[in-house]
């Protein structure tokens, strides 16, 4: 490929947004350099609008643009930005206006909010509904109220607390509102994934639909499962051989049903069996030491006794204690657990 035809396919852009956290638009700035948090007019599919430079000119492949590049015509004068803000304290107004006319046509809809474009030539109403809205009389009734040309449009609940705002279970801002330009796909599988309650009220945020940030570790939740040991296998820890019934990832550890009937929480670190006298407190070490880390081979010669509790079928290797879950003798802690049912706890 020649230099000339690379340099064909990179454009210069500037990305606009039109709404605070609303989806970033590119466009050609024509040769124009432009600054973050200026505003300027450009050349849209729904008209002339102003927006707010978020994304300074840079250099982007054309076979990434899903769209050919509107152009940026001018940056916005002093007297359009008055004039903007002039329209913009009238949309409260315009939204009750409209609230009442809704009333008069016995309309099932809800009304979120109005918007003016930057010179009041358009006046966009946003609203919910359950069904379809037959409103043709409606916008004949606002178009003759506002002078100006009406346009209506039905948006979904996720939009709508988007458009409105407000505080998450969280006690934060919403992150629809605050700082997410487009939703992504949300499923209850995703709950399931970080097993969070399948409560309805724990998982929906504001909008009634289930809660963006259940996407944002679900990621990090499936890598996690993968390098852990799954429920039904079983491990080998410091206590003897267990049954994974339970996986906690947030604090890589899982929960093991020991043969006893017992349950303890493996850390991943500690999923490995310790080397060591699981029939008394020498646990750690090789029996023969009496504490001391040595190898299995000195330890067989001491006839693989335990050299604190004398156990020989709970010493090293063995995973277990052989007088029916107590330490033998000589300073072992003498004290026999009862072996109860699956399910039950262990008590000293």
């Amino acid at each position: 490929m020649s230099l000339a035809t690379t340099a064909e396919n990179i454009v210069t852009i500037v990305g606009i947004r039109f709404r605070p956290a609303g989806r970033i638009y590119y466009f050609d700035p024509q040769g124009a350099s432009y600054t973050n948090g200026q505003y300027v007019i450009v050349e849209t599919v729904r008209g002339v609008e102003a927006g707010r430079v978020v994304l300074a000119s840079k250099k982007l492949a054309e076979s990434d643009l899903s769209d050919p590049l509107k152009p940026v015509l001018r940056l916005a004068s002093e007297d359009e930005l008055r004039m903007m803000l002039s329209f913009k304290s009238k949309e409260k107004e315009a939204l009750v206006q409209c609230a009442y006319h809704v009333g008069q046509h016995h309309l099932p809809m809800k009304l979120v909010e109005a918007e003016y474009t930057f010179d009041g030539s358009r006046l966009t109403f946003y609203f919910t509904a359950d069904e379809r809205v037959d409103f043709r009389a409606l916008v004949r009734d606002l178009a003759a109220t506002f002078r100006t040309r009406i346009e209506l449009r039905q948006i979904g609940a996720r939009d709508q607390a988007k458009l409105q705002g407000g505080v998450g279970p969280c006690g934060k801002t919403l992150c629809c509102s605050s700082w997410i330009s487009d939703f992504g796909v949300v499923s209850i599988k995703m709950a399931k994934e970080q097993d969070l309650p399948l409560n309805p009220a724990k998982i929906s945020g504001v909008c009634g639909r289930l809660l963006c940030c259940l996407s944002y570790e679900n990621e990090n939740y499936i890598q996690s499962r993968r390098e852990m040991p799954q429920v039904g296998t079983f491990l080998d820890t410091p206590g003897g051989s267990g049954k994974v019934i339970s996986v906690n990832v947030p604090r890589s550890s899982v929960e093991v049903m020991l043969e006893s009937g017992s349950t303890i929480q493996v850390p991943m670190d500690q999923k490995e069996p310790l080397v060591g006298c699981v029939s008394c407190t020498n646990q750690g070490s090789c029996c023969s030491s009496g504490g001391s880390s040595v190898d299995s081979n000195s330890a067989s010669s001491s006839g693989g006794a335990c050299s604190r509790c004398g156990s020989t079928s709970g010493s090293c290797g063995s995973g277990g204690c052989g007088s029916g879950g107590g330490c033998s003798s000589k300073g072992g802690c003498g004290a026999k657990r009862k072996k109860i049912p699956q399910g039950e706890k262990a008590v000293d």
